[in-house]
């Protein structure tokens, strides 16, 4: 089983957008899991789950709930999510009462290893606790980058949290909601994946076909197949999971 956090240490980049359609692409190929670790619970909406988990989040962290009876079938195949509620606010109080507080969202995870072949986690912003487990959890992180003056700080606050993990995954990150009208973009969109190796080449471009995500309910792949924002997120999860060994099938209720 293959964990990728997407993460940004800044709200406002993309990353549940990020987050979902990575989840839709990789379940076309890989039995996925989506665990929407952040309050707000967007990736939940998104994919129109109902916010709710057993017994809260306290619950599951400590192991009072098992994992199956959280998690929750969406309506596309080999996709499932594990929503995020009100109970989510205080995650970061829960793991920090917890033993091994920075290992508690990668022990959750070992119960479904075997029934995944990839899980996806939909970070909260910010450095925190619930940042640094997902960060431990995680094989690979993807960071969204919005090209700004400033856009290089937030991936190396990133490199920081992963530099103190004892096991730090690799990151790598893309350009976010590119206006390509805007010199600032398109100077960032050249520039930077030949100045850091960690950025690649690929630009999710600032459109309205994204935006309406939020009245589809849908990934980008569904409602506009053949738009450049679609192709983009398709080439991303290629870059992600170069390679997958298939694994087709819903998981089992």
């Amino acid at each position: 089983m293959k964990t990728v956090a997407v993460y940004s240490t800044k709200g406002g980049v993309g990353k549940t957008t990020t987050a979902v359609n990575l989840a839709w692409e990789a379940s076309r190929e890989c039995r996925v899991l989506l665990w929407d670790l952040d309050p707000q619970g967007a990736s939940t909406f998104l994919l129109t789950v109902k916010p709710r988990v057993k017994g809260g989040v306290n619950a599951l962290i400590l192991g009072k709930t098992e994992m199956d009876a959280a998690i929750r079938s969406t309506s596309y195949p080999n996709l499932d999510v594990l929503p995020a509620d009100e109970t989510y606010r205080a995650l970061e109080l829960v793991l920090d009462a917890a033993k091994k507080s920075t290992h508690r969202i990668a022990k959750v995870l070992e119960s479904v290893s075997s029934e995944y072949d990839v899980v996806i986690l939909d970070c909260p912003p910010g450095a925190s606790l619930v940042a640094e487990n997902a960060l431990h959890a995680a094989d690979l992180v993807v960071v969204p980058l919005v090209p700004s003056p400033l856009s290089l700080r937030s991936l190396n606050q990133v490199n920081d949290i992963v530099a103190a993990s004892d096991s730090p995954p690799k990151v790598f990150t893309f350009l976010s909601m590119v206006d390509r009208r805007k010199l600032v973009h398109r100077t960032a969109a050249l520039t930077l994946p030949r100045e850091n190796p960690q950025v690649i080449d690929l630009v999710v471009p600032s459109t309205v076909i994204i935006e309406r995500m939020g009245s589809e309910r849908a990934p980008i792949g569904i409602y506009a197949p053949g738009s450049e924002a679609a192709r983009v997120f398709a080439h991303l999860w290629k870059h992600v999971y170069p390679s997958p060994k298939l694994k087709r099938g819903s998981r089992p209720k």
